[in-house]
């Protein structure tokens, strides 16, 4: 008897199966990914700052610069209370590669001068963020928290007067005419600085401001404590930026005699200064 020709069911429909089931492309590509989506892609991380350490600010100052902002160090008697003096007031930090500080006072027969000094180096703990944007963020804070007035009109649309509010620096509204001075303030008793524009002109310079020659963000800030029978004390503040590290300058100055005003001009100079030479102990 003739057998018949027979192929199975089975063996048809499992090859079709596997057929379809390999979803591969012509091209022999590799099957679709379900998820959709670049999984392969990592995140970049921001990059670091600058600086991984700070100076030592107790040891940032020199003695020359000291004598200059400190001038009743000359006055005390003997070398020991000097060398005292020069040495300052160290900051009470945890950490000095984040942040150190000093200070100093010095009495003298005519005032009494506070200097101080603080590094922060900052450390964003956000990948997505750099140390620089970090502390930039802070800086700008701090800048927002003084309040600087708009800079002062130039030009033919500058006030005249020597006694406008263009000349009063923060913190001196009310005061009876411009306080950037050494004399007690008079409308139009302000001696002008050899070289310079009109009082007016001179106290507008003087106001607190925006600085663009120093390191990459400063400003200073410049105010009179308000008006009493004894003597009045200035203090005059300089906060910089550079890279991922805020530097504070504050410097202030009591006169001794009632009824003193320090001299605005020579004590911003003075703080610029000391500003510049922090700057090159950061780079240095």
């Amino acid at each position: 008897m003739q057998r018949k020709a027979y192929v199975p069911g089975a063996a048809v429909l499992l090859a079709a199966l596997l057929a379809g089931c390999t979803g591969a492309s012509d091209d022999g590509g590799s099957p679709t990914d379900s998820k959709g989506g670049d999984t392969g892609t990592t995140a970049v991380a921001a990059q670091p700052g600058k600086y991984r350490t700070l100076p030592e600010a107790c040891g940032a100052v020199d003695h020359d610069t000291l004598d200059a902002l400190l001038p009743g160090i000359g006055q005390l008697p003997d070398a020991a209370q000097q060398e005292q003096a020069y040495e300052g007031e160290a900051a009470l930090t945890y950490d000095t590669d984040r942040r150190d500080g000093c200070s100093w006072k010095v009495e003298s027969a005519s005032a009494t001068d506070r200097l101080s000094i603080a590094f922060e180096r900052v450390v964003s703990y956000d990948n997505t963020v750099s140390d620089d944007n970090k502390a930039e963020e802070l800086y700008s804070a701090q800048e927002t928290a003084a309040d600087l007035p708009e800079p002062a009109a130039t030009g033919s649309g500058a006030s005249s007067s020597p006694g406008g509010d263009a000349g009063t620096p923060s913190g001196d509204a009310g005061s009876g005419g411009s306080d950037n001075g050494g004399g007690s303030g008079g409308s139009g008793s302000e001696p002008t600085p050899s070289g310079s524009g009109s009082p007016a002109e001179t106290s507008a310079a003087l106001q607190p401001r925006v600085l663009d020659d120093l390191a990459d963000q400063a400003f200073l800030n410049d105010k009179l404590s308000a008006g009493s029978s004894t003597a009045r004390q200035r203090t005059v503040t300089v906060v910089f930026r550079t890279s991922n590290v805020i530097v504070t300058i504050e410097y202030a100055e009591q006169p001794t005699a009632s009824g003193g005003v320090p001299d605005s001009e020579e004590m911003q100079d003075r703080a610029r200064k000391l500003a510049d030479v922090l700057a090159g102990k950061l780079d240095g």
